[in-house]
């Protein structure tokens, strides 16, 4: 059987991008048991109301729905528990010393496999206020707006 290549995304936190402004993001392994993994290659996780933190040298991630997988027996694992993340000591350095800073908190932002293996993006997130998640909104739309226009007008042109 060939190897899996490429990467296929599980899960995306579409929230984290709405609530924070993202100013780093590291790709990191994940620590899995075997069920985990059979749950997310079924595609089930949910990112939304997860976190990670350092402790002691080590980078851990709160939170993260990863659902019992339904042919397991006793050997299941339980849906929010603890995961250890998997990065090289100066990447957890550099993220520790950046996390000191008031207000930054380290958020997933996607889970996928790539070439086989569980991988998880996370991202040093600034919290947003109210009123910059309503200039992005204005921000998004106003450019949705602006290519469809702009589309338009091509295809008026284009058809004369």
């Amino acid at each position: 059987m060939p190897r899996e290549t490429g990467r296929k995304v599980i899960a995306q936190n579409k929230r984290a991008r709405h609530d924070f402004f993202i100013e780093e993001t590291y790709e990191a392994g994940l620590v899995l048991t075997g069920t985990e993994v059979k749950s997310l290659r079924a595609g089930k996780a949910n990112l939304t109301d997860g976190y990670a933190a350092v402790e002691d040298h080590e980078t851990w991630l709160y939170n993260v729905y990863i659902p019992e997988y339904s042919q397991g027996t006793w050997t299941n694992h339980a849906a929010r528990r603890k995961r250890k993340l998997l990065l090289h000591r100066k990447e957890i350095g550099k993220i520790n010393a950046t996390l000191k800073e008031r207000g930054l908190t380290l958020v997933p932002l996607a889970l996928y496999f790539k070439d086989g293996r569980a991988k998880i993006e996370v991202g040093i997130g600034r919290g947003k206020k109210d009123y910059d998640k309503r200039q992005t909104l204005r921000e998004k739309q106003d450019n949705r707006e602006m290519s469809r226009a702009l589309s338009n007008a091509v295809r008026r042109k284009g058809g004369r």
